[in-house]
């Protein structure tokens, strides 16, 4: 019976094949939206960890890719899963010289590529020693000796059955890493499970749900928001090389999607389309923001449009999916996360690391079966930030009279202001709202008065010229007046990480430092 579990845990998309084969796993978006059946996906992954075993990759062994995303990717993602190998999704918006950094931290024995990023690879090839193999996942190669994927065609015999418990990693996902080295987060077998269950079972997806998959694979986001946990349910996902707007608007109107994840940037940019107005959301079943705080503005233009657009709460170490809002408490409780999921535990502690009562706001930490196993090769790190079974997130969160719980921010992030705290998503959230503002982020500047005060770096919307005197008496009608920015920026773009999120980092060393 133990047996049984861990193959399963081993190769769950070969189980899925085998329940629902002729079901549609992918829609391949760069292919005019071709459909690709489970029993399909299933022999391409199983061809692809042929062709990988060949290259003599093992159980443990470190698989780095390096791609947009694509059918490939994920035929490598789960081809690792079946040979108890550990994928480690390279962030393509990296320099070479840090991507040689990851490199030497997980010490991959073989580094697959996409066409666009062959150049890349090529710069890599003297700074990746532990590398056996460099596999080209398209047409061209960086050298001769250099593996096709085509290849894996011939590639017929069967790839035997590995049994892995639920500790066993599977994907190496890094951080980040805006306050300094990325750091890997040893997602595994049993946590990538525990998040899927979590998911099916508490926001409700089913075997007829699509969700459109244009979060890049390397970002904990585009893996397990919504792609694995429908690979377990038996959905489907559409493939995007990345996100385009109007590609978005495409299969929301004309295709079958049903769902939607992406960050405030992404909606954002929906929201400044000119198909905006016109846009027909009707058949989707949810739509959600993860990855950073979300404007008020945000939401009330989806509500606007009947759609039930809400918030959710994640991070590369825990799962990403941690709550949920029920739709009917969606516009009573604007801007809160929701609940904790089936088999996740939450608790607010404040900085002497005591419990907090309603309304009060502490640091969120999250326990349960989803959390990842540690930080790769970091066991100091790993030590700080998972205590007693808990991770520390290093996020601000409220709970409110019913158990609802809302992130206000980052303990980092925090201003103190004069003795007061200043929660930046608040007051960002606040200023998104002035008919002029496009993006909006605050940052701790020193002050010899009140020791810190917030500067708010504005992106006005295009056409638009920005007076600050008319922000600031737009925000006085909605905050404090020790939440007030003292400086306002006008800037053309924000700088962002590679998830998409403000990097606040950046600004800081831009304008403050």
């Amino acid at each position: 019976m133990d047996s049984d579990v861990t193959m399963f845990r081993g190769d769950w998309l070969g189980r899925r094949a085998q329940l629902s084969p002729e079901r549609t796993a992918l829609y391949d978006a760069e292919g005019g939206l071709r459909p690709v059946s489970y029993g399909e996906w299933d022999a391409a992954a199983t061809r692809t960890a042929a062709l990988l075993r060949r290259l003599g990759v093992g159980e443990g062994d470190r698989v780095a890719a390096l791609a947009h995303n694509c059918l490939a990717y994920l035929d490598l993602w789960f081809a690792c899963g079946k040979l108890g190998a550990i994928l480690q999704p390279l962030n393509w918006r990296l320099t070479a010289r840090e991507l040689a950094g990851l490199l030497a931290d997980a010490e991959p024995a073989v580094l697959a590529y996409g066409p666009d990023f062959a150049p890349v690879a090529h710069e890599l090839r003297g700074f990746a020693p532990s590398v056996r193999a460099w596999l080209a996942l398209g047409p061209g190669r960086t050298a001769d000796s250099d593996i096709l994927l085509a290849e894996r065609d011939g590639c017929a015999e069967p790839v035997p059955a590995v049994g892995l418990g639920p500790g066993a990693p599977w994907v190496l996902c890094y951080t980040g890493g805006t306050t300094g080295r990325p750091k890997g987060a040893v997602l595994t077998h049993g946590s990538i499970t525990a998040n899927a269950v979590n998911t099916v079972m508490s926001w409700g997806l089913d075997a007829g749900d699509v969700a459109i998959l244009n979060a890049p694979l390397f970002h904990t986001g585009g893996m397990n928001v919504f792609t694995a946990p429908l690979v377990m349910c038996g959905g489907a996902s559409v493939v995007c090389r990345g996100f385009s707007p109007d590609q978005v608007f495409d299969l929301v109107e004309n295709g079958p999607v049903t769902l939607c994840f992406g960050v405030p940037t992404m909606f954002i940019a929906l929201q400044q389309h000119p198909r905006w107005a016109a846009a027909d959301f009707s058949r989707l079943k949810l739509v959600i923001s993860g990855g950073a705080p979300c404007p008020a503005p945000v939401f009330k233009g989806f509500w606007a449009r009947g759609v039930d657009f809400k918030t959710g709460y994640g991070l590369t170490e825990a799962g990403p999916n941690t709550f949920w809002l029920p739709p009917a408490e969606v516009r009573r409780k604007p801007g809160a996360v929701g609940y904790p999921l089936l088999f996740v535990d939450v608790r607010l502690v404040d900085g002497r690391g005591e419990a907090c009562g309603q309304g009060e706001v502490g640091e969120l930490q999250v326990r349960g079966p989803h959390v990842c196993a540690g930080y790769w090769r970091r066991p100091a790190e790993t030590a700080e930030a998972f205590v007693d079974g808990w991770l520390r997130t290093g996020d601000l969160a409220s709970r409110d009279e019913d158990g609802c719980y809302t992130i206000v921010g980052r303990l980092k992030d925090v201003i103190i202001s004069g003795g007061e705290n200043i929660y930046p998503a608040e007051v960002e959230s606040v200023l998104a709202g002035h008919p002029v503002v496009a993006e909006v982020a605050l940052i701790a500047a020193r002050d010899p008065r009140w020791g810190e005060v917030g500067w708010a770096v504005v992106v006005p919307r295009p056409g638009h010229a920005l007076d600050p005197d008319a922000i600031l008496a737009y925000a006085a009608g909605h905050l404090a007046r020790y939440k007030l920015p003292r400086r306002i920026i006008a800037v053309d773009a924000l700088p962002k990480t590679a998830a998409g999120k403000v990097d606040k980092a950046a600004l800081i060393r831009m304008y403050i430092s």
